[in-house]
């Protein structure tokens, strides 16, 4: 009988079982990688797996965390309903009540005092439509010149940089294809083996085909270990260890004098600063050995081809944008740019940047930014953008202030309330304890998003948003290719997708007009009209096209324009054509942290390969939670038996702006003057808590990379 029943029931599950599939890509790093997700059903359950999708890309490869991804959209803390808090506690109210509590408290907050006391804070993990629309949201539905967004945090240094030196600022000026051809690859700051690893078979090929690669990075990492030279130096002294390569360059005759003759200014000044600077200064700033400086630009400057990549080690510090432009400086000497297998690449989504770092900072959501990479501050440009949004060009708002900076008016009541999108700002922001506290002080905080972040908790009200597996748009990958990311998994509840729910908020506030979207393609085919004629061009653009071509590079000014490969082949964007070096200086204008008898060791910060960001999502991950369930503090043992440490114990680090604590972990690939922690986690062991409020003048970005610290037992230790 038993044997019979068993026969029946596994012949009743065949009849029943089905299989769905939906087409998405990685909601996590800037590879932006293809995926599918299968849904398969049982009599009783459903279960899911992911597999990758070829692409141009990243060639149908993913890593752990995209395998894993569906996890969190599909976890049981999803927020499906509205959530207005009252008396402490969160309550589920309707969406006509939700939007309704908003028009009450928009309208009160602005007549009361002015447009600019509400601000909006947007994210680089929304799509293309979305950040556009969160952009023109701000300027138009709520008037208000506050506006910028977490993508501040990421690549913002790499961006200045680029605009600065090349005129524009594309991820990548050449296409991921030409990697594994180059001769001499220079990685700076960037660990792209745990943080981007779909992107690392690219640079192993490189390897097999003979390419130099050289590192730069206090630790040694899964990147390090396929380099030919790490350079391991003190954290903080990017901008010195470029002008000691340089110098070398320079003294060496490395020199492509006919290239900086006739497409780059300021080269002569660079040549008189740099050759006045003392090797043995550049030693000691950096703790990189002179040979080692030598045998780099040796190799950079001998071999015929040569692209050089930064990513957050180099970019988050307050002289993060004169250190990209450093190494800009190393790429333009030996004019190794605009020519096939040479160029440079921002790696983005690594460290603080997200999944669309590039396309969601092109179309508004910085605060001196308008779509299309237009400026804010242009009359001209100012003029185009209301002309496509119809409204008046005085009406349009001036340029407002960072990430960072609008907390700081938070914090001083200049901005009573704030619309937050798919963003965790108290956990990812620098003196996260000053953080949490202004965002106390709100009187009114709506936050869009799918689960309660730590920042959600302390809302007014929480909006139920839809993942990546439900919301259709597209996305602007690590180089610089625009591709369609399909959503057609069902939103579960009431959740609405964010470009609905700005829709839906601008028409309670009276601005239906200007927000009457009935799909994400819509909004795309308005955003090309607004990025037409500008840097960043995607009006030629299309759905279809995307659909059929896999993606395309920008600028892309036509339906005939196949796009762009590569950039700078012929002039770069400057008015006059040309390139422009500047010098820069050993030291950073904002002073970073200096180790002191008081806090003798250096801190950097950085990410482990199971997370992403601030953890909100990876840690509804089982499957990634798992890997790494806590923070940790990587140290030297030597350090640690200086300090009376042992390994896997509970240890207190301490700056000056706070103190947290984390598990030891020894390792002998790390300085023994530099501690590192992972950003993934919050509360107590929130590394920000840590990091200083100071800002690269440039860029605005905080110097996650450099603090000074002492590390100390936990748990004091009996004497007996």
């Amino acid at each position: 009988m038993t044997e019979m029943l068993l026969k029946y029931f596994r012949e009743q599950q065949k009849q029943v079982e089905t299989e769905r599939i939906y087409n998405t890509q990685c909601p996590y790093c800037s590879m932006q990688c293809k995926m599918q997700l299968v849904e398969q059903t049982h009599v009783k359950r459903k279960t899911y797996k992911t597999i990758g999708r070829d692409n141009p890309t990243s060639q149908g490869r993913l890593c752990i965390k995209g395998m894993n991804a569906h996890q969190h959209p599909l976890h049981k803390d999803r927020i499906q309903y509205p959530l207005l808090k009252v008396n402490g506690e969160f309550v589920k109210i309707s969406w006509r009540e939700a939007l309704d509590y908003i028009k009450e408290h928009v309208t009160e907050i602005q007549e009361k005092n002015g447009a600019d006391a509400l601000g909006v804070y947007g994210s680089a993990s929304i799509t293309n439509e979305e950040a556009y629309l969160l952009g023109k949201f701000a300027r138009v539905a709520l008037k208000t010149k506050y506006i910028d967004y977490n993508g501040r945090l990421c690549m913002s240094a790499a961006a200045s940089a680029a605009s600065k030196t090349f005129g524009m600022d594309r991820g990548f000026t050449n296409s991921l294809q030409e990697i594994p051809f180059t001769e001499c690859i220079m990685l700076a700051g960037t660990n792209i083996a745990e943080c981007q690893p779909t992107i690392m078979p690219y640079f192993e090929k490189a390897k097999e085909n003979g390419a130099f690669i050289i590192a730069i990075d206090p630790r040694e990492t899964g990147t390090t270990k396929i380099a030919d030279l790490h350079l391991k130096l003190k954290p903080g002294s990017d901008a010195a260890l470029a002008n000691g390569i340089l110098k070398v360059i320079i003294e060496e005759n490395y020199l492509d004098e006919r290239f900086l003759q006739e497409r780059v200014n300021g080269f002569e000044e660079v040549m008189q600063y740099v050759t006045s600077l003392e090797f043995s200064v550049i030693e000691e700033i950096t703790g990189v050995p002179l040979e080692e400086m030598y045998q780099a630009a040796r190799m950079f400057g001998q071999r015929e081809t040569g692209m050089i990549f930064t990513a957050r080690g180099v970019e988050q510090q307050t002289d993060g944008s004169a250190a990209v432009q450093n190494f800009l400086n190393i790429l333009l000497s030996v004019g190794k740019i605009g020519k096939p297998r040479c160029g440079y690449g921002a790696i983005t989504g690594q460290g603080n940047g997200q999944g669309n770092g590039q396309g969601a900072r092109e179309h508004g959501q910085k605060a001196d930014q308008l779509p299309g990479y237009r400026s804010i501050e242009n009359h001209e440009h100012r003029m185009y953008i209301a002309d496509v949004w119809n409204i008046e060009e005085k009406d349009l708002p001036r340029k407002g202030v960072s990430a960072y900076e609008m907390i700081e008016k938070i914090h001083d009541g200049e901005i009573k309330g704030l619309f937050l999108m798919c963003s965790n700002p108290t956990v990812s922001n620098p003196n996260a304890n000053f953080v949490k506290k202004a965002f106390e002080k709100l009187e009114f905080l709506v936050v869009a998003d799918m689960f309660e972040s730590e920042t959600a908790k302390l809302a007014n009200l929480i909006l139920p948003a839809s993942s990546y597996l439900e919301d259709e748009g597209t996305m602007t990958n690590v180089e610089g290719r625009v591709t369609l990311r399909e959503a057609s998994f069902p939103c579960r509840g009431e959740v609405k997708h964010d470009w609905e729910i700005l829709c839906e908020i601008a028409k309670v506030l009276g601005k239906e007009e200007h927000f009457s979207f009935s799909s994400a393609e819509e909004i795309f085919n308005e955003l090309r009209m607004a990025s037409k004629g500008g840097v960043a061009d995607y009006s030629g653009i299309t759905y279809e096209r995307l659909r059929e071509e896999k993606g395309i590079l920008w600028p892309c000014r036509s339906l005939t324009d196949k796009g762009t490969e590569r950039l700078f082949e012929t002039r770069f964007a400057h008015s006059d054509g040309k390139a422009m070096m500047v010098p820069v200086s050993n030291q950073a204008i904002v002073p970073k942290a200096k180790i002191t008898e008081k806090y003798p060791l250096y801190l950097t910060t950085g990410r482990v390969m199971s997370h992403y960001l601030t953890g909100v999502q990876t840690r509804k991950s089982a499957s990634l939670s798992a890997r790494n369930f806590e923070s940790f503090m990587e140290i030297h043992p030597l350090t640690a038996k200086k300090y009376e440490i042992s390994n896997q114990e509970l240890v207190q680090i301490e700056s000056s702006y706070g103190r947290i604590v984390v598990r030891s972990k020894f390792s002998e690939g790390i300085r023994p003057d530099t501690v590192f922690v992972p950003f993934h986690w919050a509360d107590s062991q929130n590394v920000n808590n840590l990091v200083s409020e100071k800002l690269d003048p440039a860029c605005k970005m905080p110097g996650f990379k450099v603090s000074a610290v002492n590390i100390s037992p936990s748990v004091k230790r009996s004497s007996y």
